[in-house]
């Protein structure tokens, strides 16, 4: 019997290695699921905006008029009145009262924002199914388009649902 030298048999043991990595990488390709043959995500709890209910918005990212953070109060599905809580919301609130947003409008420039195939349009969840934070870029490469909303504070303050 011959002894195999042991730098062969380390040159032997390392191209058994490299040819077993390059076999599972090949026979790895085209196995990457795209998202509609994904499994689906995990479902949320469906949440209904109500009529009237109270909420801190605090908003940023890009160059937009609504940035700052606000108290917002909401009746009969429609602002009624916002506080800015920051100079920039103080700003806003007094000189474009208009720009205030229900919780219902910030879903659907998400939903706006999915539809016209955005960079990134996420949102995350309380239990109860309202948003906490939406995040959006309309171009990845874009300076300025993004918004970020954060909400807190959240408070129903009737039954009533708003249909949507």
């Amino acid at each position: 019997m011959t002894a195999v030298p042991p730098a062969a048999r380390a040159r032997a043991v390392s191209q058994v290695a490299l040819i077993a990595g390059m076999i599972c990488a090949v026979a790895a390709c085209g196995t990457e699921t795209s998202a509609s043959s994904a499994a689906p995500a995990p479902t949320r709890v469906t949440w209904q905006e109500p009529a009237a209910y109270t909420y801190t918005l605090h908003s940023s990212g890009g160059e937009r008029a609504l940035l700052g953070t606000f108290r917002i109060t909401v009746h009969d599905g429609a602002v009624a009145k916002a506080v800015g809580l920051d100079d920039s919301g103080r700003r806003v609130a007094e000189d474009i009262p208009e720009a205030m947003p229900t919780i219902g409008a910030l879903l659907d420039e998400l939903d706006r924002a999915r539809r016209d195939d955005a960079d990134a349009a996420e949102a995350e969840y309380a239990a109860d199914g309202h948003p906490v934070r939406i995040s959006l870029d309309w171009e990845e490469n874009a300076i300025d388009d993004e918004a970020l909303y954060v909400i807190s504070a959240y408070e129903p303050t009737d039954g009533r649902r708003v249909s949507r």
